[in-house]
C-alpha cells in the first residue's frame, strides 16, 4: 500500500488521533525525501522553513507517533543517531544497508540475500525470524576515489 496524506490520516484516525498541520509538516517532508534516512534534526530542519513555529520535540513527539502506527521505521546506524524511514508497507521490508565511514552517507542494499540463511535456522533451531537487519560498513565509491 502506497503511504500517502489520506492513509495516515484514516490510520491516525483509526488510533484515535487527528492529522494535524504539524504532522502533516512532518509527514510531507517524509513524502518528498522517500528513500532517503532522515534524522529527526533533518526532518526538523526541512519543516520549520514552512512552519518557524514548529519546536523541534513536536517533531521528535510526531516521529514516535508514526513509529508505534507503522508509518516509518527507525533505523540506527551506529552513528548516535536515530534515522527514518518510509514503512513502505510490502513486504520486500528486508533490505540492508550500505554505511560509508568517510562521508556518512546511508546506501540501500534491495537484494534479500539472508532469505535461504533466514529458513535454514528457522528449520534446525525451530526459530521463527520475523526480521532482520544487517548494516555492512566502508567506503563508498567518492570516498575511494578521493584517496
Amino acid at each position: 500500500m502506497e503511504i500517502n496524506n489520506d492513509v495516515v490520516k484514516n490510520k491516525l484516525k483509526e488510533n484515535g488521533y487527528k492529522l494535524t498541520t504539524q504532522r502533516r509538516a512532518v509527514l510531507n517532508v517524509i513524502l518528498d525525501r522517500k528513500g532517503e534516512h532522515l534524522s529527526p534534526e533533518e526532518i526538523y530542519d526541512s519543516v520549520k522553513i514552512k512552519y518557524p513555529e514548529i519546536g523541534l520535540a513536536t517533531v521528535y513527539r510526531t516521529l514516535i507517533l508514526f513509529e508505534q502506527l507503522g508509518i516509518v521505521y527507525k533505523l540506527n546506524f551506529d552513528d548516535g543517531c536515530s534515522r527514518y524511514e518510509l514503512n513502505s508497507g510490502t513486504a520486500d521490508h528486508h533490505h540492508h544497508h550500505l554505511i560509508c565511514l568517510g562521508c556518512g552517507k546511508v546506501i540501500e542494499v534491495k537484494l534479500d540475500l539472508l532469505e535461504n540463511l533466514e529458513q535454514e535456522i528457522e528449520k534446525q533451531l525451530k526459530f521463527k525470524i520475523v526480521d532482520h537487519n544487517v548494516k555492512f560498513f566502508g567506503y563508498c565509491s567518492d570516498c575511494q576515489n578521493k584517496s
